[in-house]
């Protein structure tokens, strides 16, 4: 029997399995969630924007991270939103909107490593090289690390959706509540052996490359805390190392726990909410857990909305 290949512009997004009742609970907390992290990111970038005691290099390299968040979360949930108030059966999207949407969850996710992996090597230098930092952390310094934390995203995401395109396609249904490179590739009936091996490899050098890039770079502000005597600087590195660890564990649980959960159909619901909850959580906490810990963010809120009785 003769296979028939169809390539079909339109396709079906499965969405979230919810009930009628759940439906309005599910679409206001996901509206709620979306609305505090346009406030809290965008809201981070006017005050490092503003206060010009800001206009350091930690907060011109963090400035990346809430962008991050922003676009990914922008180009996501107010689809998701906009499918629950309709049947799945009319939850339709074109195909060259799911490979954008696709590209963009991608780089959101890869970006959230890197954009993390420079502002770790930018830790290491105040805190290990504080004499030399000035002359390191340069604006020059600023700009390679910003196109850095981009650029390679944009490579190896490039390079996943290339080899997904170039499959054809016979089913039509995305099993996911939005568009990612796994869930285009799986609408193909033609032998995938080459995406997932890239796939994996592309998952398996993002991690060990930030793991091992936050790993080796903490290990030795460690040791330079260790051998201190200066109080200040051990409480500063651990008050900028635990947030920047904490942020970067609850990311990598999260991306993970999506990966492999992909590699089981059988809980194809704990994988979706797992993929919202990656949109939804990290974006949401990083504005906050950086807010916390830095005085110099506390001290402008204060300024602004607490200010001295006269």
């Amino acid at each position: 029997m003769e296979n028939i290949t169809y390539n079909s512009i339109v396709l079906q997004v499965e969405g979230f399995k919810v009930t009628k009742e759940s439906t309005e609970y599910a679409f206001f907390l996901f509206f709620f969630s979306y609305i505090v992290i346009m406030i809290l990111n965008l809201g981070i970038l006017a005050i490092i924007a503003i206060d010009k005691s800001l206009h350091q290099p930690m907060y011109l390299l963090f400035c990346n991270l809430p962008v991050s968040d922003i676009v990914g979360c922008t180009h996501i949930l107010p689809r998701l939103l906009s499918d629950m108030l309709v049947p799945p059966s009319e939850r339709l999207i074109s195909y060259y909107e799911c490979v954008v949407q696709a590209f963009t969850t991608h780089m959101f996710g890869t970006t959230s490593h890197t954009v993390l992996m420079v502002m770790a090597f930018d830790r290491y230098v105040a805190i290990c090289n504080p004499l030399r930092y000035a002359n390191i952390m340069t604006s020059r310094m600023i700009i390679k690390l910003t196109v850095f934390a981009w650029g390679v995203p944009f490579v190896w995401v490039a390079v996943l959706l290339g080899l997904t395109i170039r499959l054809n396609r016979c089913r039509t249904l995305i099993e996911n509540p939005f568009c990612d490179n796994a869930s285009l590739f799986k609408l193909s009936c033609e032998s995938s052996v080459i995406n997932n091996i890239y796939g994996l490899a592309f998952t398996v050098v993002l991690l060990t490359s930030s793991i091992g890039s936050i790993v080796l770079t903490y290990s030795k502000i460690t040791a330079v805390c260790l051998t201190s005597k200066s109080k200040s600087l051990n409480n500063k590195a651990l008050q900028t190392c635990s947030t920047h660890l904490v942020v970067y564990l609850i990311m990598s649980f999260s991306g993970v726990s999506i990966v492999v959960l992909h590699r089981f159909p059988q809980y194809s619901e704990y994988r979706k909410l797992s993929a919202i909850l990656f949109v939804m959580i990290p974006p949401s906490l990083n504005p906050i857990i950086y807010g916390v810990q830095s005085r110099e963010i506390q001290k402008f809120l204060s300024e602004k909305f607490c200010p001295p009785l006269l």
